[in-house]
């Protein structure tokens, strides 16, 4: 079995990522510090660049199913289980970046009145032809801990369902939350759809111990705030 003892000391993967960073490193490279062995007449590099040129790109390689990479010589069960992993922790890494980035871009707001967040919902805003429903995460001190997408479409019980606006809640940490959705004819005063869930939404935050503190319609220039006309009372 071929493994890094083949590699003269100075040229194994494991030393040049030690001596020289793990940037340095070839594709090839990083794969073989991966699977670490070879097979017999196959050391660990034939089977990485035989890995690399079968899928031709990262991309492909991540999107290989497990059968997928088995068909490649020198990789079995464990290899092939092996890259799955790998991409999935960056998967992660990535999403967790995307949050951070995400918290960080409001860690200097706060909410003091309806119009600061229809001036971010309304940044998000790139389509004014369909409804998008928005979940606001706040802490209790009224800070904007994110803003996120919950739903796009026509808004309606169906769509809206109290597991997605709350899981946003829940999934941030939030103390209270603030909804908000466009509409796209421009009448801002809320519908009874609007207004039903919105209350179906007020009584499973009560159970759940997140307050809702407002619920906004946004249109290009101005806003409805249902908390403003004691709607929500």
């Amino acid at each position: 079995m071929s493994s890094f003892s083949s590699f003269p000391k100075n040229e194994k993967p494991r030393e040049r990522m030690i001596n020289y960073g793990v940037e340095f490193l070839s594709l090839t490279e990083l794969f073989a510090l991966i699977f670490s062995r070879g097979i017999k007449n196959f050391s660990v590099i034939d089977i990485s660049q035989r890995l690399i040129s079968h899928f031709g790109s990262l991309d492909k390689i991540k999107e290989a199913s497990i059968e997928d990479l088995k068909k490649i010589k020198g990789i079995g069960l464990t290899k092939a289980c092996q890259i799955k992993a790998c991409f999935e922790i960056g998967r992660r890494l990535y999403q967790e970046e995307k949050t951070k980035q995400k918290k960080s871009s409001f860690s200097n707001k706060k909410f003091i009145t309806p119009k600061d967040i229809f001036l971010q919902i309304k940044k998000r805003l790139v389509n004014y032809y369909k409804e998008h429903l928005f979940v606001v995460c706040l802490t209790n001190y009224n800070d904007i801990i994110c803003v996120e997408e919950v739903s796009r479409g026509t808004l309606n019980q169906n769509l809206v369902h109290p597991r997605e606006v709350f899981e946003t809640a829940i999934k941030n940490h939030s103390a209270q939350i603030i909804l908000a959705h466009n509409h796209p004819s421009e009448v801002l005063e809320p519908s009874k759809e609007d207004i039903l869930i919105t209350k179906k939404l007020l009584e499973a935050g009560k159970i759940m111990g997140i307050e809702i503190i407002d619920h906004l319609i946004i249109g290009k220039n101005d806003y409805f705030s249902m908390a403003e006309k004691k709607i929500l009372i």
